[in-house]
Protein backbone atom coordinates (compact mmCIF):
# COMPACT_ATOMS: atom_id res chain seq x y z
CA UNK A 1 0.00 0.00 0.00
CA UNK A 2 3.26 1.90 0.35
CA UNK A 3 3.73 1.92 -3.83
CA UNK A 4 3.34 5.79 -6.05
CA UNK A 5 0.27 5.39 -8.70
CA UNK A 6 1.35 5.20 -12.08
CA UNK A 7 -1.95 6.55 -13.59
CA UNK A 8 -0.53 10.02 -14.64
CA UNK A 9 -3.98 11.24 -13.50
CA UNK A 10 -3.06 14.90 -11.49
CA UNK A 11 -5.77 15.53 -8.61
CA UNK A 12 -6.97 18.82 -7.25
CA UNK A 13 -8.59 18.45 -4.20
CA UNK A 14 -10.88 21.35 -2.46
CA UNK A 15 -10.55 22.94 0.83
CA UNK A 16 -14.39 22.46 1.26
CA UNK A 17 -13.71 18.60 1.55
CA UNK A 18 -11.52 18.59 3.89
CA UNK A 19 -13.65 21.01 6.29
CA UNK A 20 -16.83 18.45 5.39
CA UNK A 21 -15.09 15.47 6.42
CA UNK A 22 -13.58 17.14 9.19
CA UNK A 23 -16.92 18.14 10.52
CA UNK A 24 -18.71 14.80 10.36
CA UNK A 25 -15.64 13.41 11.93
CA UNK A 26 -16.17 16.10 15.09
CA UNK A 27 -19.97 15.39 15.31
CA UNK A 28 -19.77 11.67 14.85
CA UNK A 29 -17.22 11.71 18.06
CA UNK A 30 -19.22 14.34 20.04
CA UNK A 31 -21.99 12.27 19.67
CA UNK A 32 -20.30 8.84 20.82
CA UNK A 33 -18.54 10.76 23.85
CA UNK A 34 -21.31 12.41 25.83
CA UNK A 35 -20.24 14.34 28.74
CA UNK A 36 -18.54 12.70 32.08
CA UNK A 37 -21.51 13.34 33.46
CA UNK A 38 -24.24 11.04 31.12
CA UNK A 39 -21.26 8.47 31.15
CA UNK A 40 -21.11 8.37 35.29
CA UNK A 41 -24.90 7.54 34.77
CA UNK A 42 -24.66 4.85 32.02
CA UNK A 43 -23.02 1.84 31.96
CA UNK A 44 -19.43 0.56 31.60
CA UNK A 45 -18.15 -0.68 28.24
CA UNK A 46 -14.94 -2.41 27.46
CA UNK A 47 -11.77 -1.45 26.40
CA UNK A 48 -12.23 -2.13 22.50
CA UNK A 49 -15.57 -0.06 22.45
CA UNK A 50 -14.41 2.82 24.33
CA UNK A 51 -11.14 2.76 21.97
CA UNK A 52 -13.61 3.18 18.83
CA UNK A 53 -15.92 5.90 20.26
CA UNK A 54 -12.49 7.97 20.94
CA UNK A 55 -11.46 7.02 17.46
CA UNK A 56 -14.71 5.91 15.49
CA UNK A 57 -14.47 6.33 11.07
CA UNK A 58 -16.78 7.96 9.39
CA UNK A 59 -17.35 7.34 5.38
CA UNK A 60 -18.86 9.36 2.82
CA UNK A 61 -18.52 9.68 -1.36
CA UNK A 62 -16.36 12.60 -2.88
CA UNK A 63 -17.79 14.39 -5.63
CA UNK A 64 -16.46 16.54 -8.75
CA UNK A 65 -15.50 16.17 -12.39
CA UNK A 66 -13.12 14.97 -14.65
CA UNK A 67 -11.70 17.01 -17.74
CA UNK A 68 -9.23 14.66 -19.48
CA UNK A 69 -6.37 13.50 -17.25
CA UNK A 70 -7.45 16.40 -14.38
CA UNK A 71 -9.59 15.01 -11.85
CA UNK A 72 -10.93 17.91 -9.75
CA UNK A 73 -12.49 16.97 -5.81
CA UNK A 74 -14.89 19.90 -5.24
CA UNK A 75 -17.52 18.51 -2.85
CA UNK A 76 -18.37 15.57 -0.58
CA UNK A 77 -21.55 13.85 1.47
CA UNK A 78 -21.94 11.50 3.93
CA UNK A 79 -22.60 7.88 3.24
CA UNK A 80 -24.23 4.94 5.65
CA UNK A 81 -21.43 2.04 5.84
CA UNK A 82 -21.77 -0.67 8.69
CA UNK A 83 -18.10 -1.75 8.48
CA UNK A 84 -19.25 -4.63 11.24
CA UNK A 85 -21.14 -6.19 8.31
CA UNK A 86 -19.53 -4.35 5.49
CA UNK A 87 -23.43 -3.59 4.08
CA UNK A 88 -23.69 -0.31 2.19
CA UNK A 89 -27.07 1.79 2.50
CA UNK A 90 -27.76 2.35 -1.24
CA UNK A 91 -31.40 3.53 -1.30
CA UNK A 92 -29.50 6.46 0.41
CA UNK A 93 -26.43 6.58 -1.63
CA UNK A 94 -28.95 6.98 -4.52
CA UNK A 95 -31.24 9.37 -3.08
CA UNK A 96 -28.17 11.65 -2.14
CA UNK A 97 -26.65 11.51 -5.36
CA UNK A 98 -29.71 11.93 -7.34
CA UNK A 99 -29.99 15.95 -5.01
CA UNK A 100 -26.63 16.40 -6.07
CA UNK A 101 -27.44 16.07 -9.63
CA UNK A 102 -30.39 18.45 -9.58
CA UNK A 103 -27.95 21.53 -8.27
CA UNK A 104 -24.41 20.17 -9.47
CA UNK A 105 -25.21 18.48 -13.12
CA UNK A 106 -21.77 18.37 -14.11
CA UNK A 107 -21.09 16.74 -10.92
CA UNK A 108 -20.52 13.18 -10.78
CA UNK A 109 -19.33 10.34 -8.04
CA UNK A 110 -15.49 10.12 -8.27
CA UNK A 111 -14.78 8.05 -5.10
CA UNK A 112 -15.19 7.99 -1.13
CA UNK A 113 -13.29 9.57 1.93
CA UNK A 114 -12.39 7.97 5.50
CA UNK A 115 -10.38 9.10 8.53
CA UNK A 116 -8.04 7.20 9.77
CA UNK A 117 -4.13 6.57 9.57
CA UNK A 118 -3.88 4.96 6.73
CA UNK A 119 -5.69 2.48 4.74
CA UNK A 120 -6.42 -0.79 5.57
CA UNK A 121 -7.39 -4.18 3.69
CA UNK A 122 -10.64 -3.86 5.41
CA UNK A 123 -11.45 -0.32 3.18
CA UNK A 124 -11.17 -2.29 -0.06
CA UNK A 125 -14.55 -3.82 0.55
CA UNK A 126 -16.26 -0.20 0.02
CA UNK A 127 -13.91 0.60 -2.84
CA UNK A 128 -15.06 -2.31 -4.67
CA UNK A 129 -19.22 -1.34 -3.67
CA UNK A 130 -18.69 1.62 -5.66
CA UNK A 131 -16.66 0.32 -8.52
CA UNK A 132 -20.46 -0.07 -10.08
CA UNK A 133 -20.72 4.03 -10.11
CA UNK A 134 -16.88 4.71 -10.64
CA UNK A 135 -14.71 1.62 -12.20
CA UNK A 136 -11.68 3.35 -10.75
CA UNK A 137 -12.88 5.63 -7.48
CA UNK A 138 -10.16 7.52 -5.59
CA UNK A 139 -9.85 6.91 -1.84
CA UNK A 140 -9.37 10.34 0.17
CA UNK A 141 -8.22 9.24 4.16
CA UNK A 142 -7.90 12.22 6.28
CA UNK A 143 -5.95 11.87 9.55
CA UNK A 144 -7.42 12.80 12.63
CA UNK A 145 -4.91 12.53 14.71
CA UNK A 146 -2.77 15.70 15.86
CA UNK A 147 0.78 15.79 15.34
CA UNK A 148 2.19 19.33 15.72
CA UNK A 149 5.58 18.25 13.82
CA UNK A 150 4.05 17.36 10.79
CA UNK A 151 3.66 20.40 8.04
CA UNK A 152 2.05 18.74 5.17
CA UNK A 153 -2.14 18.09 5.26
CA UNK A 154 -2.69 15.13 6.90
CA UNK A 155 -5.07 14.09 3.93
CA UNK A 156 -4.06 11.77 1.75
CA UNK A 157 -5.08 10.28 -1.70
CA UNK A 158 -5.30 6.40 -3.19
CA UNK A 159 -6.28 4.64 -6.40
CA UNK A 160 -6.61 1.47 -7.02
CA UNK A 161 -4.74 -0.58 -9.15
CA UNK A 162 -4.35 -4.59 -10.01
CA UNK A 163 -1.61 -6.31 -9.36
CA UNK A 164 0.19 -9.69 -9.49
CA UNK A 165 1.03 -10.89 -6.21
CA UNK A 166 2.16 -14.24 -5.59
CA UNK A 167 0.38 -14.97 -8.98
CA UNK A 168 -2.88 -13.80 -7.71
CA UNK A 169 -4.33 -10.45 -9.42
CA UNK A 170 -5.17 -8.21 -6.48
CA UNK A 171 -6.39 -4.36 -6.35
CA UNK A 172 -4.09 -2.39 -3.54
CA UNK A 173 -4.22 1.27 -2.82
CA UNK A 174 -1.14 3.24 -3.99
CA UNK A 175 -0.47 6.49 -3.03
CA UNK A 176 -1.54 9.84 -5.77
CA UNK A 177 -0.19 13.29 -4.97
CA UNK A 178 -2.07 16.19 -4.98
CA UNK A 179 -2.81 19.44 -5.33
CA UNK A 180 -4.82 22.07 -3.01
CA UNK A 181 -7.28 23.90 -5.55
CA UNK A 182 -9.62 27.33 -4.08
CA UNK A 183 -11.78 29.52 -5.37
CA UNK A 184 -12.82 32.63 -3.71
CA UNK A 185 -15.94 31.68 -2.10
CA UNK A 186 -13.87 28.79 -0.61
CA UNK A 187 -11.00 31.26 0.31
CA UNK A 188 -13.65 33.09 1.99
CA UNK A 189 -15.34 30.36 4.26
CA UNK A 190 -11.80 28.63 5.45
CA UNK A 191 -10.98 32.12 6.27
CA UNK A 192 -14.11 32.90 8.12
CA UNK A 193 -13.88 29.06 10.11
CA UNK A 194 -10.40 30.27 10.80
CA UNK A 195 -11.24 33.19 12.93
CA UNK A 196 -14.20 31.42 14.14
CA UNK A 197 -14.67 32.73 18.42
CA UNK A 198 -13.77 29.96 20.60
CA UNK A 199 -16.90 28.33 22.15
CA UNK A 200 -15.80 29.08 25.81
CA UNK A 201 -15.96 32.70 24.90
CA UNK A 202 -12.50 33.66 24.74
CA UNK A 203 -11.49 36.84 25.52
CA UNK A 204 -10.16 39.70 22.79
CA UNK A 205 -6.71 38.80 24.07
CA UNK A 206 -7.03 35.33 23.74
CA UNK A 207 -8.30 35.52 19.95
CA UNK A 208 -5.63 38.02 19.17
CA UNK A 209 -3.12 35.48 20.11
CA UNK A 210 -4.13 32.78 18.20
CA UNK A 211 -4.31 34.75 15.04
CA UNK A 212 -1.01 36.39 15.80
CA UNK A 213 0.17 32.97 16.49
CA UNK A 214 -1.38 31.60 12.77
CA UNK A 215 0.40 34.61 10.93
CA UNK A 216 3.67 34.00 12.42
CA UNK A 217 3.57 29.97 11.66
CA UNK A 218 2.80 31.16 8.44
CA UNK A 219 5.62 33.23 8.03
CA UNK A 220 8.00 30.39 9.43
CA UNK A 221 6.81 28.60 7.13
CA UNK A 222 7.31 31.03 3.93
CA UNK A 223 10.62 31.35 5.54
CA UNK A 224 11.55 27.80 5.43
CA UNK A 225 10.43 27.16 1.85
CA UNK A 226 12.22 30.41 0.86
CA UNK A 227 14.99 28.56 2.47
CA UNK A 228 15.10 25.41 0.76
CA UNK A 229 15.11 27.02 -2.35
CA UNK A 230 18.09 29.15 -1.16
CA UNK A 231 19.87 26.37 -0.54
CA UNK A 232 19.23 24.37 -3.66
CA UNK A 233 19.56 26.96 -6.12
CA UNK A 234 23.03 27.83 -3.98
CA UNK A 235 24.25 24.25 -4.43
CA UNK A 236 23.41 24.24 -7.95
CA UNK A 237 25.59 27.32 -8.87
CA UNK A 238 28.34 25.86 -7.18
CA UNK A 239 28.10 22.60 -9.31
CA UNK A 240 27.16 20.20 -6.17
CA UNK A 241 23.95 19.50 -7.84
CA UNK A 242 22.95 19.00 -11.90
CA UNK A 243 21.10 22.04 -12.64
CA UNK A 244 17.36 21.22 -14.02
CA UNK A 245 16.29 23.70 -16.50
CA UNK A 246 12.59 22.97 -15.57
CA UNK A 247 12.79 23.95 -11.69
CA UNK A 248 14.98 26.99 -12.51
CA UNK A 249 11.77 28.18 -15.08
CA UNK A 250 9.62 27.46 -12.17
CA UNK A 251 11.54 29.46 -9.65
CA UNK A 252 12.13 32.31 -11.85
CA UNK A 253 8.13 32.66 -12.92
CA UNK A 254 7.27 32.21 -9.10
CA UNK A 255 9.73 35.67 -8.57
CA UNK A 256 8.19 37.41 -11.25
CA UNK A 257 4.78 37.08 -9.69
CA UNK A 258 6.20 39.21 -6.39
CA UNK A 259 5.87 43.02 -6.77
CA UNK A 260 8.73 45.20 -8.17
CA UNK A 261 9.65 46.04 -5.00
CA UNK A 262 12.48 48.95 -5.79
CA UNK A 263 10.78 50.58 -8.15
CA UNK A 264 9.84 53.61 -7.84
CA UNK A 265 5.96 53.28 -8.41
CA UNK A 266 5.64 51.06 -5.51
CA UNK A 267 7.78 53.31 -3.14
CA UNK A 268 5.40 55.89 -4.62
CA UNK A 269 1.87 53.83 -3.56
CA UNK A 270 3.73 52.39 -0.22
CA UNK A 271 3.72 55.39 1.64
CA UNK A 272 0.93 56.83 0.56
CA UNK A 273 -0.70 53.93 1.82
CA UNK A 274 1.35 53.92 4.80
CA UNK A 275 0.21 57.55 5.69
CA UNK A 276 -2.83 57.21 4.95
CA UNK A 277 -3.03 54.50 8.03
CA UNK A 278 -1.07 56.63 9.90
CA UNK A 279 -3.50 59.36 9.72
CA UNK A 280 -6.49 57.47 10.19
CA UNK A 281 -4.63 56.18 13.34
CA UNK A 282 -4.02 59.45 14.44
CA UNK A 283 -7.46 60.39 14.03
CA UNK A 284 -9.06 57.83 15.65
CA UNK A 285 -6.65 58.93 18.90
CA UNK A 286 -7.63 62.85 18.73
CA UNK A 287 -10.95 61.41 18.66
CA UNK A 288 -10.99 59.15 21.25
CA UNK A 289 -9.37 61.88 23.34
CA UNK A 290 -12.10 64.14 22.84
CA UNK A 291 -14.60 61.77 23.72
CA UNK A 292 -12.41 61.22 27.03
CA UNK A 293 -12.20 64.63 27.46
CA UNK A 294 -15.80 65.02 27.04
CA UNK A 295 -16.87 62.66 29.51
CA UNK A 296 -14.65 64.27 31.93
CA UNK A 297 -15.94 67.87 31.84
CA UNK A 298 -19.50 66.91 31.66
CA UNK A 299 -18.48 64.95 35.48
CA UNK A 300 -16.26 68.17 36.50
CA UNK A 301 -19.58 69.94 36.11
CA UNK A 302 -21.82 67.70 37.38
CA UNK A 303 -19.94 67.48 40.48
CA UNK A 304 -19.12 71.62 40.75
CA UNK A 305 -22.44 72.11 40.26
CA UNK A 306 -24.21 70.47 43.54
CA UNK A 307 -21.57 71.69 45.39
CA UNK A 308 -21.43 75.48 44.73
CA UNK A 309 -24.68 76.00 43.84
CA UNK A 310 -25.30 77.70 46.88
CA UNK A 311 -22.86 80.24 46.00
CA UNK A 312 -24.07 81.20 42.84
CA UNK A 313 -21.19 80.28 40.87
CA UNK A 314 -21.08 79.58 36.98
CA UNK A 315 -20.16 76.23 35.85
CA UNK A 316 -16.71 75.67 35.10
CA UNK A 317 -17.44 75.36 31.12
Amino acid sequence: MARSSSSGLTFKLHPLVIVNVSDHYTRVKTQLNPPASVCASGHGSNNGEALIQQNPRVYGCVIGVQRGRTVEIFNSFELLYDPSTQTLDRSFLEKKQELYKKVFPDFYILGWYSTGSDADESDMHIHKALMDINESPVYVLLNPAINHAQKDLPVTIYESELHVIDGIPQLIFVHTSYTIETVEAERISVDHVAHLKPSDGGSAATQLAAHLTGIHSAIKMLNSRIRVLYQFLAAMQKGDIPCDNSLLRQVSSLLRRLPAMESERFQDNFLMEYNDKLLITYLAMITNCSSTMNEMVDKFNTAYDRNTRRGGRTAFM
